[in-house]
């Protein structure tokens, strides 16, 4: 593992309670960014693609480091990934802890976080790389509902849109039917959780959990959703980049520029 220093840390939260944050960054996103036909060469992993002059990730980071809560942010990696070395690691320290899967890979992140000196009692903020537009305030409004909750909770969005069942078959992919969309809501990250509590539930779950929610749920909890914005998506599919970057553009991203300032020499703009 990568041994950096952690950053200096606020006053406890909560009691002792200190909040930490995981940002699992091992993964390549494969149905957002794809290697030119014809070509042998490994493509860039999406959380390092550029959007709105940055790599995507220190936008992600940039909104993070805002937090003044936070001890610190844990960005977990893939075991030689070196690719955040080359910007001012403010806010947050690089673990080369990446797993196959996500749960993996933030499962092993919550033992780095207790071998640098976290508690179980502790909290853990985990949230997407790709999901660059989160805003501090959101994730303020999710620290402040859930450090009183005896479980913990996540940033969610009500589903707007109508949903529905298909089946794929020779004639296509048909429509099913049509669900009761009341009572259906869009998880985002973060996902906020003590660390021992959901520890236990990634261990009792395994590499199928798809979000740290699923794995408390798998324990017989119910996480708390907390509202906040469609602009809090993921980026996901090719056509996401430019909506982020519009998203980006559109606020300024002063963040991110306070906070990293420019590219760094030799670090390419290109998202394709």
């Amino acid at each position: 593992m990568t041994d950096l220093a952690l950053p200096s840390m606020p006053a406890p939260v909560s009691g002792t309670a200190r909040l930490w944050a995981v940002v699992p960054c091992a993964g390549v996103g494969a149905r957002a960014v794809r290697a030119a036909p014809g070509t042998a060469s490994t493509p860039l992993p999406k959380q390092y693609q550029t959007v709105a002059g940055h790599p995507l990730v220190l936008h992600t980071l940039a909104a993070l480091g805002a937090v003044t809560r936070l001890a610190g942010t844990l960005v977990a990696v893939a075991s030689g990934d070196r690719f955040l070395h080359a910007y001012p690691q403010v806010g947050f320290f690089v673990v080369d802890c990446g797993g196959p899967t996500r749960a993996e890979t933030v499962r092993a992140s919550l033992d780095a976080l207790v071998a640098r000196g976290a508690q179980p009692t502790d909290w853990v903020l985990v949230h997407d790389a790709a999901r660059c537009l989160v805003q501090p305030e959101h994730i303020d409004a999710l620290i402040d509902a859930c450090l009183p909750d005896a479980v913990g909770g996540l940033l969610a969005h009500k589903l707007a849109d109508t949903l529905k069942t298909a089946s794929d078959g020779p004639g296509g992919v048909r429509v099913l039917s049509t669900l009761d969309r009341s009572d259906k809501w869009l998880a985002q990250t973060p996902q906020m959780f003590r660390i021992g509590p959901l520890m236990s539930a990634l261990d009792r779950i395994g590499p199928a959990a798809t979000d740290e929610a699923s794995a408390m749920e798998a324990m017989g909890l119910r996480p708390r959703l907390v509202p906040a914005s469609a602009q809090n998506f993921k980026v996901t599919y090719p056509d996401d980049f430019g909506l982020a970057e519009a998203v980006l553009a559109q606020r300024g991203h002063g963040g991110t520029l306070e906070r990293f300032g420019h590219r760094p020499p030799g670090v390419s703009s290109s998202t394709s």
